[in-house]
């Protein structure tokens, strides 16, 4: 099957999948649509006053509340009545405890053998930002290990050949570290981190620091990792937003791609092709942190799967990670109940959560018309970030769901994937991404990290402890950038920072 999906993708591509670069615009708009969403993308010229809709990151969508803890729990502004119940139970599912088999609350057991949490919510916590383990903490259940080995024989590499998010898993710990298991099993392994400091001196004399990580796997439960094992730390991503980055247009995104460069201006942003599970086609890679994720749906089976051990009607792995090499983990009992489904999460459960995850709204943004903040704009978009944290978009007249149609939003992301430099390279290819690519992630709700989540650890693994150490990390395509920002005055730093902080 992943053959034959190959040569698809590749008729797909040769016969001019990627049309947006050759100047094909998008079919869902009249002339005069296009004409207004032209217009309302153009990227700014005028710093000295908000721009119309700034404050409203997520159209008619964006939530009104003051900002707290639950910034990034509420339901978009613009559901119906019928749509808020549908939510509210996919936030009941969200927020579910699963627990092992066999157990007496049958529609609550399936969890693991093998799992990294018990619920969904146990890594989005609050729907926000994952972290590396707090000081003094031993584990983190919003972060993990990622694992994979190079493809082998030739048609595995075939396979793998750019086209699909899926990797060749280690022979015995699959394609994730399980840092928990269900009584009578043991766990996989525990992630270590060991932080060296590096210092950094700024353009004005000033001096930052960034701590490099390093990252050990210890306490094996089976034996040694493969020799080639490769290992890339992951935090779990904020969930605003998803469903609006789900109507974006494919044309639109791959209008931004340049993979060859050919403007010359440094960036080279590429497209993720992978398939989804579902309809078996081939798609545009938008979730995850290297994009290999084509759909909500399909990012929420796989997590699902491999986080907690469950199985959808999406992906039906009731024993979640587990190889073949783990026969004690694929001897235990499942959760399957067949009088309430062929699967441990059957539908609605995977349904629900998937609306859930599409409905969550976006905060508004605060101070949009302060002086230090349209500075700091004007700051951001001369040092080249808006390149690639391109601010704006229309969603599609065609989206399923009402609330998401035609919405002008503001993720500050072109979703596409660019070489970041050997600093923040993980060295593990994935679908097409390569081991020092990653996706642009969105900046909405950034300024509201803390207050979400307690924290303000940025980047893939957490590593930069706020904003600063996160652009300082930037290099490749983002270097000339960096550069800028480390060039900046105090001031002018401070004022980019504040803009960041609006978000």
């Amino acid at each position: 099957m992943k053959t034959h999906l190959t040569i698809v993708l590749v008729a797909l591509l040769v016969g001019g999948l990627a049309f947006a670069q050759d100047g094909t615009v998008r079919g869902d708009l009249t002339p005069e649509d296009l004409a207004r969403v032209i217009a309302a993308t153009r990227p700014a010229t005028d710093f000295s006053k908000p721009e119309a809709s700034e404050n409203r990151p997520a159209g008619k969508g964006t939530t009104q509340f003051a900002p707290n803890a639950n910034s990034f729990s509420h339901f978009l502004d613009n559901l119906s009545f019928e749509q808020e119940e549908q939510f509210k139970l996919g936030n009941a599912l969200f927020r579910k405890i699963w627990v092992s088999s066999p157990s007496s609350t049958q529609a609550s057991d399936g969890l693991g053998p093998l799992f990294n949490a018990r619920g969904c919510q146990s890594c989005h916590i609050k729907d926000g930002r994952g972290h590396p383990p707090f000081a003094g903490e031993d584990e983190s259940a919003s972060m993990f290990l990622r694992l994979s080995v190079p493809p082998g024989e030739t048609e595995e590499r075939l396979a793998m050949d750019g086209v699909i998010a899926g990797e060749v898993g280690d022979p015995v710990y699959g394609t994730q570290l399980q840092d928990f298991a269900v009584p009578g099993l043991q766990a996989e392994g525990r992630m270590v981190i060991d932080y060296v400091e590096m210092p950094v001196t700024l353009g004005d004399g000033s001096v930052a620091s960034l701590r490099q990580p390093h990252y050990s796997v210890v306490d094996l439960g089976y034996g040694p990792l493969a020799d080639d094992v490769m290992i890339s730390p992951r935090v779990a991503n904020p969930m605003i937003g998803l469903g609006l980055i789900e109507q974006i247009p494919a044309e639109d995104i791959l209008t931004l791609a340049d993979a060859d460069d050919l403007d010359g201006d440094g960036i080279s942003g590429r497209a993720n092709w992978t398939i989804d599970p579902e309809s078996e086609s081939v798609m545009l890679g938008r979730f995850g942190w290297k994009a290999g994720m084509p759909t909500i749906r399909s990012q929420s089976a796989a997590a699902f799967a491999g986080d907690l051990g469950i199985s959808t009607p999406l992906d039906d792995l009731p024993h979640g990670d587990c190889t073949e090499n783990q026969p004690e983990c694929l001897a235990l009992p499942t959760g399957e109940q067949v009088r309430l489904g062929a699967t441990e999460a059957p539908d609605p459960v995977l349904d629900l959560v998937t609306f859930y995850a599409q409905t969550l709204g976006v905060p508004q943004r605060r101070d949009v018309g302060d002086a230090q903040v349209l500075a700091g704009k004007a700051a951001f978009y001369e040092a080249g970030c808006a390149s690639c944290h391109v601010p704006k978009f229309v969603t599609s007249r065609d989206a399923e769901n009402p609330a998401h149609r035609f919405q002008l939003i503001w993720p500050y992301s072109d979703l596409l994937l660019h070489d970041m430099g050997e600093g923040l390279a993980d060295r593990r290819p994935e679908g097409q991404a390569s081991g020092t690519e990653w996706r642009t992630p969105p900046l909405w709700g950034i300024g509201l990290t803390e207050t979400v989540s307690g924290h303000s650890f940025f980047l893939h693994d957490g590593r930069a402890r706020n904003l600063t150490e996160a652009i300082l990390w930037h290099g490749g395509e983002a270097q000339a950038a960096r550069d800028a920002f480390a060039g900046m005055s105090q001031a002018t730093r401070d004022n980019l920072l504040a803009f960041l902080g609006s978000l």
